[in-house]
């Protein structure tokens, strides 16, 4: 299974960005399917998981009402819409993929990764 997470980029403060990540190697629909991030000098942390239905969601409290984590399995791809981006929200993206059933927070339930993209809000 291969992960390629793009969308990154560098955008204001209360600006917008859709992350996507592409799934490759095997369908990804049956797959909880997570966005991490990790800022300089801080510890990867979770943003936001989907199981593979798409019917149950969980947010970081930090990303709750301004991001949506959303899923394509026919286009076997996953987004993230981020919206009133914050410079807090400065961090490299990471897309991951976890065999187990329910939503994943912790991100050793997660065995394949992307290669990040990085996300710059400026303020």
């Amino acid at each position: 299974v291969q992960l390629q997470a793009s969308g990154g980029g560098l955008v204001q403060a209360g600006g917008s960005l859709r992350l996507s990540c592409a799934v490759s190697g095997r369908t990804v629909s049956g797959y909880t399917m997570g966005w991490f991030r990790q800022a300089p000098g801080k510890e990867r942390e979770f943003v936001a998981a989907i199981i593979w239905s798409g019917t149950n969601t969980d947010y970081a409290d930090s990303v709750k009402a301004r991001f949506t984590i959303s899923r394509d399995n026919v286009k076997n791809t996953v987004y993230l819409q981020m919206n009133s981006l914050k410079p807090e929200d400065t961090a490299v993206y990471y897309c991951a993929a976890s065999i187990r059933i329910g939503v994943k927070l912790n991100q050793y339930d997660y065995a394949y990764w992307g290669q990040g993209t990085q996300v710059t809000v400026s303020s």
